[in-house]
C-alpha cells in the first residue's frame, strides 16, 4: 500500500470515528445530558483511553444510562480490535490505485453523512436540534410537569445548578425560605431566584418559591435533586 492509500485509510479511520462519535452523542443527549459533556465522555468510551472526571457520574445515574454507557464501550473495543484491523487488512491486499479507488468510493458517502453532521452543529440548526431533543427527551424521558435541574458548574465537592419550578414541593409551599430545611439541614444555599417574567433577584429571608421559578443553587446536587424532585435537563 503506497503512502496516497496509508493518508486515505487514516482519513478514513478518522472519519468512520468521528461519525460514530456524534451518534452515540445524541443518543446520550436523547438521555439528557448536556451536548459537550456527552462528547467528551462519548469519546473517552470509544477510545478506551479511561479518562474520567466527576462528569463521568452522570452516565451512571440511571439504569438506561450505564446500559448506553456499557454498549458505547462494548462497541468502541469491538470497532478498534476488528474493524480497524479489518480495514487494514482489507487495503493491504489491495495493490497501488486499486486501494486508493476503493477507499475513495467508501470515503465519499461517508463525507456526506459528515458533511450533514457539519451542518447540524451550525448555530441555526444547532438551536433547532437542541429543541428537538429536549422535547423527545420531555416526552419519552421526563414528565411535563416535572421540577428539572441543569448542572452549571463545580465548585470542589459541591455544585452550582439552575432548578426550574413547575411543582412546588409541600414542604415547601407558601413557607418563607427563612423557614425551610434547605440551609440547616440539607446544607443548600439558594442564591438566586428569577420569577416567571421578572428580572433575577437576590435572595432574602421572606423569599416565597413560586410555580415557574428559577433557583441558582449552590451544594450537593444529589441533595437538590432529592429536595426538589428534580429530575435532570439538558438545555444549555
Amino acid at each position: 500500500m503506497n503512502i496516497y492509500a496509508a493518508f486515505s485509510l487514516f482519513a478514513l479511520i478518522i472519519l468512520v470515528y468521528w461519525i460514530i462519535n456524534e451518534l452515540f452523542t445524541i443518543l446520550f443527549r436523547f438521555m439528557g445530558l448536556p451536548e459537550e459533556r456527552a462528547r467528551f465522555q462519548v469519546t473517552s468510551l470509544l477510545t478506551g483511553c479511561g479518562f474520567t472526571t466527576r462528569e463521568s457520574e452522570f452516565f451512571i445515574s440511571s439504569r438506561s444510562r450505564r446500559r448506553l454507557a456499557r454498549m458505547t464501550m462494548l462497541f468502541g473495543y469491538v470497532f478498534n480490535i476488528t474493524i480497524v484491523s479489518s480495514f487494514i487488512n482489507l487495503f493491504l491486499s489491495f495493490q497501488g490505485q486499486h486501494a486508493v479507488d476503493y477507499l475513495i468510493g467508501i470515503m465519499i458517502p461517508l463525507a456526506s453523512v459528515g458533511l450533514i453532521f457539519a451542518i447540524i452543529r451550525t448555530p441555526s440548526m444547532r438551536s433547532w436540534t437542541d429543541t428537538f431533543l429536549s422535547g423527545l427527551a420531555g416526552r419519552f424521558i421526563k414528565r411535563k410537569d416535572c421540577n428539572t435541574i441543569l448542572l452549571l458548574d463545580y465548585i470542589g465537592q459541591d455544585t452550582i445548578a439552575q432548578i426550574t419550578l413547575r411543582e412546588i414541593p409541600e414542604e415547601y409551599k407558601d413557607v418563607p425560605l427563612s423557614k425551610t430545611n434547605l440551609k440547616s439541614q440539607l446544607n443548600l444555599l439558594v442564591m438566586l431566584i428569577e420569577h416567571p417574567g421578572k428580572k433575577t433577584e437576590p435572595i432574602t429571608a421572606d423569599t416565597v418559591f413560586q410555580i415557574g421559578d428559577r433557583l441558582t443553587m449552590f451544594g450537593s446536587y444529589a441533595a437538590m435533586r432529592k429536595a426538589f424532585h428534580a429530575e435532570e435537563d439538558f438545555n444549555e
